[in-house]
């Protein structure tokens, strides 16, 4: 008898965890939703992204969790809203990403570079921050960002 309802049961859990997924997985890029940052390297060189803004406890906890495709242009900007030491991980994410950790200047404090996706180990700010850009796996390196470079964003005053 038990049998009977076991398969119907679990194709329901399956649905379930079918549509949970998808809308986990839906992150709103569209242009509306987009801000530009601009990465000014110590070389001169000047890159721009679109990004999506994590400013808020939920996306910042979301992230890019779940995002298969990164065009190499688009990334996500974590606003931590004040000066703090942070820790990211990878959970539930399968883009191996560059996390450019960025001091309240707009500075670039450091990269952890080709993250390990799926992971749950943190990543370390290794200092006060208060913003994090994450950007495909190598894109960093390919263009030439360093630590020091700077942020060019709302959020980071110009230098005076």
């Amino acid at each position: 008898m038990m049998r009977r309802y076991l398969f119907p049961a679990l194709c329901v859990i399956a649905l379930v965890l079918a549509l949970h997924t998808m809308t986990l997985a839906s992150v709103d890029t569209t242009p509306a939703s987009l801000e530009r940052v601009t990465i000014q390297t110590s070389a001169g060189a000047r890159h721009a992204f679109d990004v999506q803004l994590a400013d808020t406890p939920e996306t910042r906890r979301r992230g890019l969790m779940y995002v298969t495709e990164l065009a190499p242009d688009r990334g996500m900007l974590f606003d931590f809203e004040a000066p703090r030491r942070v820790g990211m991980w990878m959970k539930n994410t399968p883009l191996s990403l560059d996390m450019l950790f960025i001091r309240a200047d707009g500075t670039i404090a450091r990269i952890e570079a080709c993250t390990r996706p799926y992971s749950v180990a943190l990543i370390e700010s290794r200092s006060v921050v208060r913003a994090v850009l994450e950007i495909n796996c190598g894109r960093a390196a390919a263009l030439g960002i360093a630590a020091g470079d700077r942020v060019v964003h709302r959020l980071f005053p110009p230098p005076g």
